[in-house]
């Protein structure tokens, strides 16, 4: 079995080098954009964005809408709430009426009393 040989300087270095190399090889081998393309896409992704930005906006107007909608309730409830208050006022009775159904309780007493 062979033992393992470690690399010295001179080849670790000549080994990144070539790797570099290839590394480069490939790039310039690459074919190059071609505009029409690059204009298509540049095209496709403006387009994307008027889209996510109309639905952006519908969906803003929707929520605006609810929270008008919203509103408008809460400002019809709270008027009904005032007209109901308005129909409804407990009248408190004056003194003189107080005093009157506090003598007529005493004059019944009196009377209940008057019959035994």
């Amino acid at each position: 079995m062979a033992s393992f040989k470690e690399q010295s300087f001179q080849e670790r270095a000549a080994l990144a080098a070539k790797a570099k190399q290839a590394a480069l090889d490939k790039l310039r081998a690459k074919p190059p954009v071609d505009e029409a393309v690059v204009a298509e896409r540049k095209a496709a992704q403006e387009a994307r964005e008027a889209a996510q930005a109309k639905a952006r906006a519908e969906k803003q107007a929707a929520r605006e809408q609810v929270a008008a909608e919203k509103k408008a309730r809460a400002e019809e409830a709270a008027a009904a709430a005032a007209e109901a208050a308005k129909v409804y006022v407990p009248k408190m009775p004056t003194e003189a009426e107080m005093k009157a159904a506090r003598d007529a309780r005493y004059a019944a007493r009196k009377a209940r009393a008057g019959k035994r």
